[in-house]
């Protein structure tokens, strides 16, 4: 791991800029802007943690100092997943300058954090601290979006291995499991023991039945959902889909999830605090990383447990 660190200005807070090598790798002349703008605006100490307990290490003795992240959604996840560890994820808002692909930063544009290095590094500087919800399972992780079950099982992710030294790449491919095997010919059938390539009717969010055609290759998975044990599906009707979602925008930081369960003929919608998945062994994807398999899971919103800085507009608290 190495560090270093400027004088104090005597302006805003002091910082600790985490740096996922990724960032560095992928994008090295965003990461210099940003490191160039922090340091002129205020006392920063620069970090990039290549393993874990270097990353435990280094908020631990952090001090006063509020951490930024300067790399994907992936490096905030998992900074947020120490401090949530440490039982400090309340402490200090936390600051990022998204760098990375656009599909690696799909968190950081809905919750508002601009897109230009320069921007985001003044909104670090000069913003205020929103408060968010987090999603936070039974298993210690966390995610910031939200979480996806399908019945075909997890997706591996296809691309260049650019980030394998990355802290937060290590960790997820340590995490992900093997692709669960589909649910066998037939266990996808509707109510009228039609495969799923039949096309079948589904109750919409208007209450209406609406017409749908199953996406091709899609298969159905035995589980048991509850939402603030209220049962929205049991394993004796198969499920495509269940989606967990953090709501953005002016909706965010209420404390509830919006849930959708696909199931073949039906689509149901709901909002709760909390969710429970059980079933013979699934996998998911939080915040698009594949983790599992697993036989059971709960995931509970944790209201306003974290902030981030943001710039500073009319609707900032």
């Amino acid at each position: 791991m190495s560090s270093l660190s400027t004088p104090a200005t005597g302006g805003p807070e002091p910082l600790l800029l985490l740096l996922d090598p990724a960032a560095r790798q992928s994008d090295g002349e965003s990461v210099r802007i940003a490191k160039d703008v922090l340091s002129g605006g205020t006392d920063v100490k620069v970090a990039c943690p290549e393993t874990p307990s270097e990353l435990d290490r280094v908020l631990s003795h952090r001090g006063r100092r509020r951490p930024v992240v300067i790399g994907s959604d992936l490096a905030l996840q998992r900074v947020l997943q120490s401090l949530y560890r440490q039982r400090e994820l309340g402490a200090d808002p936390v600051g990022l300058v998204p760098v990375g692909r656009p599909e690696e930063l799909a968190a950081a544009r809905a919750l508002g954090v601009p897109g230009a290095p320069v921007a985001a590094a003044r909104a670090v500087l000069t913003g205020a601290a929103r408060k968010l919800d987090l999603l936070v399972d039974d298993g210690g992780g966390v995610a910031l979006g939200g979480v996806r079950i399908s019945g075909g099982g997890t997706r591996r992710a296809v691309g260049r291995p650019g980030g394998w030294r990355s802290l937060w790449a290590k960790l997820a491919a340590a995490e992900q499991a093997t692709a669960l095997t589909p649910e066998p010919a037939g266990a996808g059938a509707g109510p009228d023991g039609a495969g799923g390539s039949t096309r079948t009717g589904r109750t919409g969010p208007s209450g209406r039945t609406e017409r749908v055609e199953p996406a091709r290759g899609e298969h159905s998975a035995r589980l048991r959902v509850e939402a603030d044990g209220r049962l929205l599906a049991d394993v004796h009707r198969p499920v495509r889909v269940v989606q967990v979602t953090l709501p953005s925008g002016a909706a965010a930081g209420e404390g509830v999830m919006e849930i959708v369960v696909r199931a073949p003929g039906a689509l149901l919608r709901a909002r709760a605090a909390s969710i429970s998945v059980a079933g013979r062994g699934f996998g998911y994807e939080a915040d698009g990383r594949p983790v599992g398999p697993v036989r059971a899971r709960t995931w509970t919103v944790h209201a306003g447990c974290w902030g981030l800085l943001l710039p500073v507009t009319q609707d900032t608290p």
